[in-house]
């Protein structure tokens, strides 16, 4: 699966945004959103299953942000709401195995596309 995520910008705190994840053969790949801020480490952000059926959020991000996807246009969306200055990071999405129950290691996940900066002030 080749991905490419993209719609990440500068934003003030409490606004919202929306990330894009192009992906070319997604159909019946589980899919997620992972972040790294300078200096730390990769975050799980959010995974959807490969029929939409079930999604799983980091602690973090819950209650604020909402995975979707919609595979006739081979694309898979984070929509972002009540940003946070700490949300400031490079946001990558990732493709796990066909059928695979998705969850928040990246061991899972097997493709990876470039990132897009999201960066939050307040």
């Amino acid at each position: 699966v080749q991905l490419q995520a993209s719609g990440g910008g500068l934003v003030k705190a409490g606004d919202s945004l929306r990330l894009s994840c192009a992906a070319s053969g997604l159909t019946n790949h589980p899919l997620a959103w992972y972040r790294q801020a300078p200096e730390k480490e990769r975050e799980f952000v959010a995974a959807i299953n490969w029929n939409s059926f079930s999604t799983d959020y980091g602690d973090s991000v819950k209650g604020r942000f909402t995975v979707s996807r919609d595979d006739a246009k081979n694309t898979m969306y984070l929509q972002m709401n009540s940003l946070r200055p700490d949300d400031t990071a490079v946001y990558y999405c990732a493709a796990g195995p066909k059928y695979g129950v998705p969850g928040s290691s990246e061991d899972f996940y097997h493709d990876w596309g470039q990132g897009t900066q999201v960066t939050v002030s307040s």
